[in-house]
């Protein structure tokens, strides 16, 4: 399929639209206000479904019911093996509804449906039980105390409600990654989804309940992140929030924990990952993990190699390579299996995209393929490709969010370091090579939280995931991601007439 050109028409039976309310200790409700929003189908700008708009008065009322469920609750006091058997269930029921999950994430977020059934969806799954497998583990430890007449160890205890607070552009494996260990380490918890993407998170909170997760303990408020999002981030009776999201809407987060009671704050924020291609590299290899890196997911997801940074002598290969398989790179209907991009999330995404290509292009940057929208409906991009982008271009420093690439010469290893760390991010970073000295200089060199080496996007459910500099704080996925939602008490006591210390 040329570049420009869009895939449609689909025979896949679209999703019934079953849970549209609140979701506050085990119920479906109404806004308190009676307000509804309207969440809108990417590929047409057509309303789907009108979703409860909780506001404060709707988190007050779920804060209520989290504290009730963690203070009175049997969750927190059940043992750790008791909650796994639960927390699998929940898996169990995920995987018996995958098609209709990945239907409504592809409807309500513009994803591909065939990776939604495939990959997002047991990814979902997945979480719960890789946490659910960690549950009955969570321990703390006995203490070498330094004087000889005192005992100590050290219990890790749930930190008690969380606010858990949900990006568009993975509705389900950030729902996961969240909720799976917040749930695994006896905490209770308030959702809010993205409000472009709201319908799949309420019907997890459908099969939760029909897991036998008890109520008050996973609770979702729809809504926006002015009203809703800043109740949950200023809220007194909140212990720890944890955001997925831009750095902008991080940073106001972080204030508002500090103002309100000091809460706990994990932040998984932006970037501007790089991906340096080495001459060393395989060209066609190259061509390939540069594109999955910077279009996979339509550009919308926060590691997108979207500066791509090619070494002299592979340069002209390189770009000749990525030029001829961009104008392969199939843009369509997501129900449509020979897609590999749907559309952009919203209207307000779609347009910050193409502003960003106009800068790029006001800038003095070569556009070598793509930069236009694709037909006259939906929210639809041509992969885009810039050539000859500097340091000081919009394109190079901001995120973009889309599917946008930045390409850079680079002469010495030196200089791939110096370029790809010239950035407020620190999120994820590549690096394509068979010099196993010069992988190690540079993967220790790069200031990001993953490095991925010869690939691109190895996650794993053991594998921690996070940003350094104003990409975030915090660690999620692998056992780390447990540490997210557990605080560490100690316990001293005399310790008479022992025979040994």
């Amino acid at each position: 399929m040329e570049n420009g050109k869009c895939n449609g028409g689909t025979t896949v039976k679209l999703p019934e639209i079953k849970f549209t309310k609140l979701f506050i200790n085990g119920q479906f409700l109404d806004a308190a206000s009676g307000k509804t929003f309207e969440t809108i189908d990417p590929r047409n700008g057509e309303v789907i479904a009108k979703i409860a708009e909780g506001d404060k008065e709707d988190v007050d009322l779920a804060v209520k019911a989290a504290r009730h469920a963690f203070d009175h609750g049997p969750w927190p006091r059940m043992t750790g093996f008791e909650r796994a058997k639960l927390i699998n269930k929940f898996a169990d029921l995920i995987e018996e509804n995958i098609e209709e999950l990945a239907k409504l994430d592809a409807v309500d977020a513009g994803k591909l449906f065939q990776l939604g059934k495939f990959a997002d969806i047991p990814a979902t799954a997945g979480h719960f039980r890789y946490n659910a497998g960690a549950a009955d583990k969570i321990h703390g430890e006995t203490l070498k105390m330094t004087r000889q007449s005192l005992f100590g160890y050290t219990l890790k205890e749930p930190i008690g409600v969380v606010g858990n607070i949900i990006p568009w552009n993975f509705p389900s494996i950030m729902f996961a990654t969240k909720v799976a260990p917040a749930m695994a380490a006896g905490c209770t918890m308030v959702v809010k989804p993205a409000e472009q993407t709201s319908l799949s998170a309420l019907f997890y909170a459908h099969l939760s309940k029909e897991a036998g997760i008890p109520d008050g303990v996973l609770n979702i408020v729809t809504g926006f992140g002015s009203t809703a999002g800043a109740a949950i981030a200023s809220h007194m009776d909140i212990d720890k929030v944890s955001f997925t999201g831009s750095t902008d809407v991080g940073r106001k987060i972080m204030q508002a924990a500090a103002t309100s009671n000091l809460k706990k704050v994990s932040l998984e924020l932006g970037g501007k990952s790089p991906l340096l291609i080495f001459n060393d590299a395989d060209i066609d290899k190259a061509a390939d993990l540069a594109l999955l890196g910077c279009f996979y997911n339509k550009g919308e997801i926060c590691v997108a190699s979207s500066r791509v940074f090619v070494q002299e002598g592979i340069y002209d290969k390189v770009v000749e390579k990525l030029v001829e398989k961009a104008k392969d790179w199939t843009v369509g209907d997501p129900f449509d299996s020979t897609a590999r991009q749907g559309p952009q999330v919203d209207k307000r995404q779609f347009e910050k995209i193409l502003s960003y290509i106009e800068h790029g292009k006001n800038e003095g940057a070569t556009l070598l393929t793509g930069g236009k929208a694709i037909g006259d409906k939906g929210y639809f991009i041509e992969p885009t490709i810039f050539a000859d982008v500097t340091e000081e271009m919009k394109i190079y420093q901001d995120e973009i969010f889309g599917p946008v690439m930045s390409l850079i010469k680079f002469k010495t290893v030196e200089e791939g370091i110096k370029w790809a760390n010239n950035t407020k991010y620190g999120l994820a970073a590549g690096i394509l090579s068979q010099d196993i000295d010069l992988i190690n200089t540079v993967s220790r060199s790069i200031k990001a939280g993953i490095i991925w080496v010869n690939c691109y996007f190895g996650f794993d459910l053991d594998c921690p995931y996070g940003g350094y500099k104003m990409s975030g704080n915090c660690r999620e996925s692998g056992m780390d991601a447990l540490d997210n939602y557990l605080q560490t008490k100690s316990v001293v006591m005399p310790l008479h007439n022992s025979p040994w210390m």
